[in-house]
């Protein structure tokens, strides 16, 4: 009997789980990240809380990576999905309109700012939202007829050949060849560590300035874009919110030089920002808003939404099997509805406020901590070496090592988050936007007791 047939009879004929996750960790990818440390077999989750097979809770944090916006199983929308099982309408249904498409559609656009949503046009796309990416990219080269995009270090925007190649993280990158041409980097405002050696409103001038210089230098190197691509809060790049009156300045540049401009809500939409989308603190309206995550309720979904005037795309320009997916369309529109009535991006502004608010507390108690940052329930900590000297030449180092075992500790000890940002030394915090209170109480003593564990350890 070889080794595969060994763990697959004991997963078959045991109970024991601690050989299911052997069993597991044998034959899946090692492209694997979270069970890497969330090493136990999780069956069941309500709300902001989790449960392993032994029985054991935890407080999650993570919310598969922002994804579940309205916390695990939730009632509501399991009612949703129920009921429209039980009826004989069609499980996916390509592009075909349906009942349920014409009430998510709806739905969506009802959320969306007034002036976007009277000249919006929906591309459903497929089921991840790299593929949004990957669609929101061949629009606007179509529609420009240009070539090429402009993206900032520290985005993320997916793991697709086209997406990866506008995503900053250098480590999926280095042994994947012939990633899309013609894209090019600029510094995102990233305060903690300049780029340009400055801070606040300087920082702010200085990067608009070097823009519009690439913009419009004839000798910059760079032929116009067909789309300047961002977050507007940088999720795996750290939670970096980008300041207000730099996105203003940015979409004033853009709308100079005649280039669209591309925000990525995928991860920091749908209310997690404290506003509906992030790019609205702004006050600004984007050529074209990348959806997923949040959006299908917790069933798979993405689509790319875009000003009528880029919409020159010929039938099957874009296509994929799976963009009709109904169960998603169906929880999606529930999940929009929940958010706009129990107000929840004012709730995760409220939350965000306070959390970040204690977080700062612990700034204070902790060396380690070298900044806490982001807005409303989408929050980072940066970890660094606490024995080294700072200016903004020569910023603090991030220590990922420690940010790694903090999140271990806290595992270990019952809470679920995530790292990211610049060596993977940012510790993120994405939690449901229903997340209680006390929840929030919870989660923050299990954070200081990890901390104050490897502090004296």
């Amino acid at each position: 009997m070889d080794r595969t047939q060994e763990l697959t009879s004991n997963y078959t004929e045991s109970q024991d789980t601690a050989s299911w996750y052997t069993y597991q960790s044998y034959v899946e990818s090692s492209a694997r990240t979270y069970s890497r440390v969330i090493d136990k077999v999780i069956v069941s989750g309500k709300g902001s809380i989790l449960t392993d097979a032994d029985g054991k809770e935890y407080v999650d944090l993570l919310a598969c990576a922002g994804t579940l916006a309205l916390g695990h199983n939730n009632p509501e929308i399991k009612q949703e999905l129920i009921k429209y099982l039980h009826t004989d309408e069609v499980m996916q249904g390509l592009d075909i309109l349906t009942p349920a498409k014409y009430a998510f559609t709806k739905e969506l656009l009802g959320l969306l700012p007034e002036k976007f949503r009277d000249e919006a046009r929906i591309q459903f796309c497929g089921p991840s939202g790299a593929d949004a990416t990957e669609a929101a990219v061949k629009l606007f080269k179509t529609a420009t007829k240009r070539r090429t995009v402009l993206a900032f270090h520290g985005g993320y925007h997916g793991m697709t050949a086209g997406a990866l190649s506008l995503t900053g993280n250098l480590s999926a990158k280095d042994a994947v060849a012939s990633l899309m041409p013609d894209v090019h980097y600029l510094p995102f405002p990233y305060d903690y560590r300049s780029p340009y050696l400055v801070q606040g409103d300087e920082l702010i001038e200085t990067s608009l300035h070097h823009i519009e210089t690439v913009f419009s230098d004839p000798e910059s190197g760079i032929t116009k874009p067909a789309a300047v691509i961002l977050e507007a809060i940088q999720g795996e790049g750290g939670c970096i919110p980008a300041p207000a009156k730099w996105l203003k300045g940015l979409r004033q540049l853009c709308d100079e030089y005649d280039i669209p401009l591309i925000f990525d809500e995928i991860q920091c939409g749908f209310a997690r920002s404290g506003d509906l989308f992030a790019f609205q603190s702004a006050d600004i309206m984007p050529d074209a808003i990348l959806l997923s995550k949040a959006l299908g309720g917790g069933m798979p979904m993405s689509v790319v939404v875009y000003r009528e005037k880029y919409d020159h795309w010929k039938p099957g320009a874009h296509t994929g099997t799976f963009r009709g997916n109904q169960l998603a369309m169906i929880a999606g529109r529930k999940g929009m509805e929940i958010i706009r009535r129990d107000k929840l991006a004012e709730a995760a502004q409220k939350k965000g406020t306070w959390l970040k608010a204690e977080l700062e507390k612990l700034k204070q108690k902790y060396t380690f901590i070298g900044d806490v940052r982001g807005r409303g329930l989408m929050l980072g900590i940066e970890i660094i070496h606490p024995n080294t000297a700072r200016s903004p030449k020569h910023p603090d180092l991030g220590d990922g090592s420690l940010a790694s075992a903090i999140k271990k500790q806290c595992f270990a000890n019952g809470l679920i988050l995530e790292t990211g940002g610049r060596f993977g030394a940012v510790l993120r915090l994405l939690p449901a936007l229903t997340i209680s209170m006390d929840e929030l109480e919870r989660a923050l003593e299990l954070l200081d007791l990890s901390m104050s564990q490897l502090a004296q350890g």
